[in-house]
């Protein structure tokens, strides 16, 4: 079984990471571990009519964030991934200078230094040198940074449906396979 780690920043996005959690729900082989920061707990209030309960129901495993002892801090913990989405440039920028002062940016830590999968759904524009040079950092560690882009080839219709795309380009960087991600094979969609 596939354990992947789900952590929630305070950025604008939560939509895509109940859609994250929703759809991992799906998927027999996960068994996913949850952290949300402070401001996601913040912007999930404005951003969706679901209560922080029902968002921590999502996951197998919930982690409260002050909790540096849990599993998902160690690198003994087995995980095969960790996504971080929506991810705030204050996350960022803790994860690229190893400040782990809650157990979202130390769960990052662990993925860095233990190799594993790291993605990281950053959501900021116009972007800054010093987000940049933070993405940079981190790429050279082994992160993915991916921000989640429109597509259009796919013939989307609704914002679920460009929803969808980025969650299953999610999974797709994990080995996941779904029914979420269409990939262009040159003629239209697969």
């Amino acid at each position: 079984m596939k354990k992947i780690v789900v952590g929630i920043s305070g950025a604008s996005g939560i939509p895509l990471a109940i859609r994250l959690l929703t759809v991992l729900r799906t998927v027999n082989e996960a068994e996913t571990h949850l952290v949300m920061t402070r401001g996601a707990e913040l912007t999930a209030r404005e951003e969706t009519r679901l209560s922080l309960e029902e968002i921590r129901a999502l996951a197998d495993v919930y982690h409260e964030r002050d909790r540096i002892g849990a599993s998902i801090a160690s690198g003994s913990f087995r995980s095969d991934g960790m996504i971080v989405v929506p991810c705030s440039m204050k996350t960022l920028a803790g994860i690229a200078c190893g400040y782990s002062d809650n157990l979202l940016l130390r769960a990052a830590d662990v993925m860095l230094k233990e190799r594993r999968k790291l993605i990281l759904v950053v959501r900021e524009t116009p972007i800054s040198a010093i987000h940049l040079r933070n993405m940079l950092t981190l790429t050279e560690m082994g992160a993915v940074i991916l921000p989640p882009v429109m597509t259009y080839y796919h013939s989307p219709h609704t914002i679920e449906d460009m929803e969808q795309q980025v969650v299953g380009k999610m999974l797709d960087m994990l080995g996941i396979k779904n029914e979420c991600y269409h990939r262009w094979n040159g003629n239209g969609c697969e």
